[in-house]
């Protein structure tokens, strides 16, 4: 039986995002690893460190947004293969403080296809705890993913932006 061709784009798809996630320089200071392992779903993987920390001693506000809005974000962008995806709107809730340790952020795709995405995301302690979660609508944007260096070959230190 001869291999899907369309399995075998979607998964080249998904590697060029996974690059393209790499190469954005703000994940040098949020160093992170995105997975994509199917349509509609990304994972995101990174360690929460006493750096990120408010002066209360747990994990600011600005790490739940941004592995949140990333998961969701690269979720829904496995759908959409000629164009990066614009966040236009977000909406969070904390549900737990992270005091530190592996997180895991889990986005998954909910609707729409052609003018807005909706997807959702969610933030995991090492426990597997829900510590967040999130709901976001992205819209395509003008910028042709094929245009941009991490996606077409590039990868970590590319120096352009992944998101």
């Amino acid at each position: 039986m001869p291999p899907d061709p369309s399995a075998d784009g979607a998964s080249l798809h998904w590697r060029a995002l996974e690059r393209l996630y790499a190469s954005a320089p703000i994940n040098g200071t949020f160093r992170s690893v995105l997975t994509i392992e199917r349509e509609g779903a990304a994972t995101i993987r990174f360690d929460v460190e006493d750096s990120m920390f408010h002066a209360a001693g747990a994990a600011h506000g600005t790490i739940y947004f941004k592995m949140l809005d990333d998961a969701a974000f690269y979720a829904a962008n496995t759908l959409i293969s000629d164009r990066f995806l614009l966040t236009t709107s977000f909406n969070m809730q904390f549900l737990r403080p992270i005091k530190g340790g592996p997180v895991r952020a889990e986005g998954r795709w909910i609707s729409g296809r052609r003018r807005v995405l909706v997807a959702e995301s969610r933030l995991l302690d090492e426990e597997g705890e829900e510590v967040g979660r999130a709901t976001g609508t992205f819209m395509r944007s003008q910028i042709p993913l094929s245009g941009l260096p991490g996606y077409r070959a590039g990868g970590p230190g590319s120096g352009e932006s992944g998101k």
